[in-house]
């Protein structure tokens, strides 16, 4: 058993309790699938880890609807479609409902993975739901705050899940993406978060850009 996995799996028991694996091997299935070179297990591991970091710095208990979302947020992966978000939120929902979950747990859950599509919450710790959604879309970006050789292995990972991209299309959106990112106020909503890594993110993403912009697609 991978350490991923095992973190996954107490993750999990941690909000489901011990009489219900069957999602979560079912989950661990799909976060094995051959395809993902980045968006894996240990990216989940990562994601819980820096979930629980935000909420240790605010001294308060883990919501367990966050760790749903965290370990949900990515089941569904194709890089050739555009509704990923929304069928993983369908799957979570399904799987949180068979265990005995309320209806509003569910739509809490389904909300913020729906949000990992685009990565803004609109009023971070304004209430306890978009606390929530800032502590999870933090996590997921944690990576762009990385050292530089992680970042690079992220940038790598992501680039094969899109093999079937030519170059000159992954260098215009990719670069497209990087500059959003930098033209936002602010990339972490929470204080911890920003303060652990904004810095180096924008130093990551500004490296990258470079990068790119030296680069000639090598299908031209």
């Amino acid at each position: 058993m991978t350490q991923p996995d095992t973190e996954i799996r107490t993750a999990w028991r941690s909000i489901a309790g011990r009489h219900h694996e069957g999602p979560i091997e079912a989950l661990l299935v799909r976060y094995a699938e051959p395809h993902r070179k980045y968006h894996t297990a240990t990216h989940i591991m990562v994601m819980l880890r820096h979930v629980l970091d935000v909420f240790q710095s605010m001294q308060v208990q883990p919501s367990t609807e966050v760790i749903a979302a965290c370990l949900y947020h990515d089941a569904i992966y194709d890089t050739t479609r555009g509704d990923n978000e929304e069928l993983s939120a369908t799957l979570a929902t399904r799987e949180l409902d068979g265990i005995g979950w309320s209806a509003s747990r569910c739509g809490s859950v389904a909300a913020m993975i729906v949000a990992t599509a685009g990565h803004v919450v609109d009023a971070p710790d304004r209430v306890a739901a978009d606390r929530d959604t800032a502590i999870l879309l933090d996590a997921d970006l944690a990576i762009l705050g990385s050292d530089p050789g992680a970042y690079q292995a992220y940038v790598n990972g992501v680039r094969a899940e899109y093999s079937h991209v030519d170059d000159s299309q992954w260098l215009a959106g990719r670069s497209a993406v990087l500059r959003g990112f930098l033209g936002r106020p602010r990339l972490f909503a929470t204080q911890f978060m920003y303060s652990t890594f904004e810095h180096r993110a924008r130093a990551n993403i500004e490296a990258e850009l470079a990068a790119l912009s030296h680069r000639r697609p090598q299908n031209d």
